[in-house]
């Protein structure tokens, strides 16, 4: 645990019993995750500043009206994470709950049921996770790592698969204080979402046994660092499950969108498959494999009422949807599995 100043005062908030992460420090006592363990309170305290992100006190004060609630069948393992009441909410319970919830907005990936209250997210990551799970090495008693997880659905998911300890890490504190919220009432000491980047991680670690990195590719600078950045934190014989931006072409077609892509300002670079699979071979991956590539619908992408801000719907071309606003491609999603 640790404290958190109010910019602007000498407050001090008192220490948030969520933000507790012995149980983690206490589970990377084995030497594969010795060199992270000694780092991680810093990291910690450095990425979940208050002064850098104003809107901490507020995300806090969510967590902190959160209704106590004796809870009963956690389902890890359904398109929709889940846990139910064991007697059934009244209606002050329930809009307490409801409230505390939706003052976490946006809700990016999901959906969660948690004691009555849908939260339907901006992404159907069920979908996503549907395409992949059947292709995957199998999570039961493994250690894994998933970047760029936001408010920790996949975790969930990789629990639910039967991981030993998952790991996710994130650097948006929104999303790490959402992870907490379902915490709160999930209440599962092997699965924990952590304020970092990849690049906060110690290199060379080789301490998981699957790394999944969704989405974050596209965003990255210099993506054959991360490529090498993930290649770094599996053991050897460890699988690389990532999900990315791709575009139709040969093994030396690379977008590299002029200004914005889907109204998006951090995309960099997204590869055609074959270019992808090439940068794989290059990193030294081996058993590569392809396993879907589809265009991002509307359905499984979009505004609801717990993520009000545009969606896909307003980043493509409102005449032509296989096009985005700025006449690109519009998103193709690829999943490709490969080994250390």
């Amino acid at each position: 645990m640790f404290q958190l100043h109010v910019p602007g005062s000498n407050k001090i908030m008192p220490r948030i019993n969520a933000l507790d992460y012995s149980a983690l420090y206490a589970r990377m006592e084995n030497p594969d995750l010795q060199p992270w363990r000694k780092i991680l309170p810093a990291m910690i305290a450095s990425n979940f500043n208050a002064e850098r992100w104003g809107d901490i006190p507020r995300w806090l004060t969510c967590l902190e009206n959160l209704p106590l609630i004796e809870t009963t069948n956690r389902q890890l393992d359904a398109d929709t994470i889940s846990v139910s009441a064991k007697i059934p909410l009244d209606t002050e319970t329930q809009t307490q709950l409801e409230s505390a919830l939706r003052g976490l907005h946006p809700w990016r990936k999901g959906p969660f049921d948690i004691c009555g209250t849908y939260i339907d997210t901006e992404w159907r990551s069920d979908w996503k996770w549907q395409r992949l799970q059947e292709h995957i090495a199998p999570l039961t008693g493994k250690t894994v790592l998933d970047v760029g997880c936001g408010s920790g659905y996949h975790c969930w998911r990789i629990k639910g698969a039967g991981a030993d300890l998952v790991i996710g890490i994130d650097p948006s504190p929104l999303f790490v204080v959402q992870y907490w919220a379902l915490q709160h009432f999930l209440q599962n000491d092997s699965v924990f979402v952590v304020p970092a980047a990849c690049e906060d991680l110690p290199q060379d670690m080789q301490a998981f046994d699957t790394v999944f990195s969704m989405g974050v590719l596209y965003h990255r600078r210099a993506p054959m660092d991360h490529l090498l950045e993930l290649r770094q934190l599996l053991k050897p014989g460890g699988q690389l499950v990532l999900e990315t931006l791709v575009v139709s072409g040969d093994e030396n077609t690379v977008l590299v969108p002029e200004g914005r892509y889907g109204r998006m300002g951090n995309v960099w670079f997204i590869p055609s498959v074959a270019a992808l699979t090439r940068w794989l071979e290059k990193m030294r991956f081996s058993d590569i494999k392809v396993v879907d590539v589809c265009v991002t619908s509307t359905e499984e992408q979009r505004s609801t009422d717990w993520m009000t801000f545009q969606s896909l719907q307003d980043f493509l071309d409102p005449a032509d949807h296989n096009k985005t606003i700025e006449g690109y491609p519009a998103p193709m999603r690829a999943v490709i599995t490969a080994t250390r």
